[in-house]
């Protein structure tokens, strides 16, 4: 290859800022196909622009996206001990938060359920889209550059199991829960931060709240290990997780006033080396439909 995609220079420009080191990128380059020489050169470019940028930049912070009013939390999340325990499967506790609500766990998913869920969706990807906030329909955006398929609950016995043990470790009721995403993240692939709950002002968010109300929590579950990269990272917090075949991190941003918790604010780093698969479950309020 002889150019950088504008993709790619996006992805050197975020993993040069998340401090990855010049040989692991050049290294993540080669093994997609661009020449040595190209990748040192571009990465050693991007980096002096970033440099020259930072020293031209007002001391001011600028705000990129509206904080709400201070969000109330409710109790201590799911009530869960070190271990839960459900229909024979037994799931460990790894680390709680308090801000926002956000629980690890490992072995939600055994290996071989994992296996059969990439399985089962890999003749099934397409490209992965966001919610446009003006219209409410999927529109494809760089700023998620992976490929998925969706479940729908009960749509065999094997989702079946799974739906009911996602909705017991969440403690929700199952019809709750929107159908089991799968996402495939290739290397570069990446979803920048954002939020999963709808955006009450917007217009596009209408037809969304209709079908079950407000999205309340998410489970994303990790169905590989990633070489490199592809952590789900909270930056307003400073949390990273790093995906582990098999683990699952909850976090939930609305409460019982309707308040939506900023610190929710979420993002997939993108794949460095090999390639993420992960499951997601939304909840909503009431019945989804």
């Amino acid at each position: 290859m002889n150019q950088i995609p504008p993709e790619w220079i996006r992805w050197i420009d975020e993993n040069v800022l998340r401090g990855v080191s010049e040989k692991k990128l050049i290294d993540a380059m080669v093994k997609a196909k661009f020449g040595n020489e190209l990748a040192a050169a571009t990465i050693a470019s991007r980096t002096l622009e970033r440099i020259r940028a930072s020293a031209a930049a007002p001391d001011a912070t600028t705000v990129t996206d509206a904080v709400p009013k201070e969000y109330r939390y409710e109790g201590c999340g799911l009530n869960t001990g070190n271990k839960v325990h459900i229909d024979g499967h037994n799931i460990a506790v790894l680390m709680k938060l308090e801000k926002p609500r956000a629980i690890l766990f490992g072995n939600v998913l055994s290996h071989d359920e994992c296996d059969q869920l990439i399985a089962l969706s890999k003749t099934k990807l397409l490209r992965s889209g966001v919610v446009d906030h003006q219209t409410g329909n999927t529109k494809l955006h760089e700023h998620r550059t992976s490929s998925g398929t969706f479940f729908h609950r009960g749509t065999t016995p094997f989702i079946a199991m799974i739906d009911k043990r996602l909705a017991a470790l969440m403690q929700v009721p199952e019809s709750h829960g929107e159908g089991l995403q799968i996402l495939n993240y290739q290397m570069g692939g990446e979803y920048r931060p954002h939020y999963d709950y709808f955006r009450p002002d917007a217009p596009g968010s209408a037809k969304h709240l209709a079908r079950g109300g407000q999205r309340t929590a998410t489970l994303i579950i990790y169905l590989n290990d990633v070489d490199g990269g592809g952590e789900t990272i909270f930056p307003r917090n400073g949390l990273s997780i790093v995906p582990a075949k098999g683990s699952a991190i909850y976090f939930s941003y609305t409460n019982a006033e309707n308040q939506l918790d900023s610190l929710s604010f979420h993002g997939g780093s993108p794949v460095i080396e090999g390639e993420k698969w992960i499951a997601t479950k939304w909840v909503r309020q009431n019945e989804y439909r």
